[in-house]
């Protein structure tokens, strides 16, 4: 039976780009693997031909090739139809283990891919978490506080290595000191190797014979340490602060993880928060909102003055310039604002009702009468 058009078999246009190639032999060589479609005696064939339409169409000298003359431009071991040449598995030239590793990678060999073979190198140390806080004067001006936590760190016994004073690792005898072993199995297109982490030595490569006493070979130790953090002026409730490197310690001179530091900003029982400003209420007397006066504000710095203009209205809101909050990591500062409250008196004297009843007789306004109905209504 003739040769399937390449494009055909990947499902591909004539214009497909390398991605569009690669995407769909990572599809197709999944779907129509042996190892999956073991009761398909026609598994294999097809897993063959999809991987001579890839292993050429995505050499560019071989697809411009294949573009002109089509599958006469290549003889039958070239292309794989006429059987496996020794050593090359059917594929025109191309390593099976290198086509799968640099197209299917670690997500088809279950992590064995090209980096695999690498021996394992140095791990990042974990993240720490902890939580701080802190009162409003705080968060506005900032501050330093302390802190204790559990943190893993380098043995300073072994300084890291794992050894014993005077102990010396040597390669291991599973892996030859590579870190990993290579597992072949047999399967009807070729050999498969896949790469695993060496369980002897954990990926290191080499064994230590008499392993620290301090951290039993760990190269690292737990330890409760007390940091000093700086909490920024004009932190806000919930912001998290970031000490890098602050974390765990890396494994086998890996960098150590980060510590990560949540705020938490006590209320203030009678000054609250809107970004940079900082708002209060203050009541002020009938007579005073009217005629004006000069009262004290409580504040970030302590009480200050403050003019209320006469006709002073109810809710009004007064502001001291740069009373407020820095933004973090900012320079201006925001405002004060004050927000005046009137408060009518309960209780009168009768000079007290009589000086109003009059003023209220000057401007016109209709109060409740002395003795009447009306009081009685009023509850007076």
């Amino acid at each position: 039976m003739a040769d399937r058009d390449y494009y055909e078999v990947l499902g591909v246009s004539r214009t497909a780009d390398e991605a569009e190639l690669k995407r769909a032999f990572r599809q197709l060589a999944r779907k129509h693997h042996p190892d999956a479609n073991t009761d398909d005696p026609g598994a294999a064939e097809r897993f063959k031909e999809i991987a001579r339409a890839y292993a050429v169409l995505s050499d560019p000298e071989k697809r411009a090739r294949y573009d002109q003359m089509g599958h006469q431009g290549y003889t039958a071991a070239e292309t794989g139809s006429g059987g496996p040449a020794p050593g090359d598995f059917g594929f025109g030239g191309v390593d099976i283990q290198d086509l799968f590793e640099s197209v299917l990678g670690e997500a088809f060999f279950g992590g064995a891919g090209r980096a695999g073979r690498r021996r394992a190198g140095a791990a990042r140390g974990g993240d720490l978490r902890v939580a701080v806080q802190v009162t409003f004067e705080q968060a506005a001006f900032g501050c330093r506080r302390e802190v204790t936590v559990p943190r893993v760190e380098g043995c300073a016994s072994c300084g890291g290595s794992g050894e014993a004073p005077g102990a010396r690792a040597r390669p291991c005898s599973a892996c030859g000191g590579a870190g990993q072993v290579r597992v072949g199995r047999n399967t009807p297109f070729g050999q498969f190797v896949s790469v695993q982490t060496c369980a002897n030595c954990g990926g290191q490569g080499t064994v230590v014979d008499r392993p620290c006493p301090d951290c039993r070979g760990e190269g690292r130790v737990q330890r409760q340490r007390t940091l000093t953090i700086d909490v920024p002026a004009g932190i806000e409730d919930g912001q998290r602060l970031r000490l890098a490197g602050a974390g765990h310690a890396g494994e086998r001179g890996g960098a150590s993880g980060d510590l990560f530091v949540d705020v938490r900003v006590a209320p203030h029982p009678r000054l609250r928060r809107d970004g940079r400003d900082v708002w209060s209420e203050v009541t002020v007397g009938l007579a005073q909102a009217a005629l004006g006066t000069e009262i004290e504000v409580e504040t970030l710095e302590g009480r200050v003055s403050l003019e209320v203009p006469a006709g002073t209205q109810p809710g009004a809101e007064l502001r001291l310039r740069g009373k407020g909050i820095v933004a973090v990591h900012g320079h201006e500062r925001g405002d004060h604002r004050v927000v005046i409250r009137i408060e009518v008196p309960r209780h009168l004297s009768a000079a007290e009702r009589d000086l109003l009843r009059r003023y209220a007789e000057a401007h016109g306004e209709r109060v409740a009468a002395e003795r009447g109905p009306l009081r009685r209504v009023l509850g007076r």
